[in-house]
């Protein structure tokens, strides 16, 4: 479900105090709340965390609904779940949509959450911490680079050999398509390593290994040495395509026309990381999905 409105009467109630007791936030979760615009009082946005008052108070408020999806593996700490494409990672801004953190939520409460990203169309293994403890640590190794992602991709065209791609990766300053990232000198230091497993007709299953973890980088890599991945609506076809697809207006059949596929043909299929002394390798249930 994502965000949805609530709405109370309250009469001379603290604000904050309110959001505590009636609704069960913590105080961080409650705070947050106000200073995000997201509580007001007869149509006034609140931003006094010590305001008291009576009449309607508004509340966004995340309530999971998700699509029940249920973790491939999970400890006390945290789970694993193998996400299908076109799932998104988080609600997109304050929208009612379905994500998969409404089903974390729904099956370990508010204080779970994902401690990283995956594109919605990318499907694989996605981290979700179950308590605040596990979301910092685990948070602090994807920072620090101690957790190892692997990917397979469907290309277009052959390779046969492995390469290392190392090209910088800018945040992109058109207005009109600001999501697609760009190769330029200025942009941040991105690595990723591809390996050719086999030839599928005219295209290429391969393995990516990111050693850097920016926007869309396996996909801006791949199309930099002109492999693009099959059913990339962004990244081989042209601007007005890709502002159409953003803008929900290209239909399957000339998506599959003009990239190849009905999705992106990406995949998460291996992490691997340590937490707590322990050492885990996990794989897609869905290995062979490209």
């Amino acid at each position: 479900m994502g965000f949805v409105t609530k709405e109370f009467e309250i009469k001379n109630q603290k604000i904050l105090d309110f959001l505590v007791k009636e609704l069960r936030f913590n105080i961080r979760e409650a705070k947050r709340a106000i200073d995000r615009g997201r509580v007001s009082l007869n149509g006034k946005r609140i931003t006094e965390k010590s305001f008291r008052g009576n009449g309607i108070l508004k509340c966004i408020v995340f309530e999971p609904n998700g699509y029940g999806l249920k973790p491939i593996f999970e400890t006390a700490h945290f789970a694993v779940f193998d996400k299908p494409s076109g799932v998104a990672i988080h609600p997109k801004k304050l929208a009612n949509t379905k994500s998969l953190l409404d089903d974390v939520r729904k099956l370990y409460g508010n204080n779970a959450n994902l401690v990283h990203r995956l594109d919605k169309e990318t499907s694989g293994l996605v981290i979700a911490s179950k308590n605040k403890f596990s979301e910092s640590i685990l948070k602090q190794m994807f920072q620090n680079k101690e957790v190892q992602k692997k990917y397979l991709a469907l290309v277009k065209g052959h390779l046969d050999k492995t390469i290392t791609i190392k090209k910088p990766i800018a945040t992109n300053k058109d207005e009109n398509i600001k999501i697609k990232v760009l190769i330029h000198p200025e942009g941040k230091e991105s690595i990723t390593i591809i390996k050719p497993i086999k030839t599928i007709g005219e295209n290429t299953l391969v393995e990516c290994i990111p050693l850097t973890g920016r926007q869309h980088q396996i996909r801006v890599h791949l199309f930099s040495i002109g492999h693009p991945i099959i059913g990339d609506p962004l990244y081989g076809v042209n601007n007005d395509f890709a502002n159409r697809y953003l803008n929900k207006q290209i239909n399957e059949q000339e998506r599959i026309a003009k990239t190849g596929h009905h999705r992106l043909m990406l995949h998460a299929y291996k992490i691997e990381f340590e937490f707590m002394n322990n050492k885990y390798i996990l794989r897609s249930e869905f290995e062979n999905l490209i």
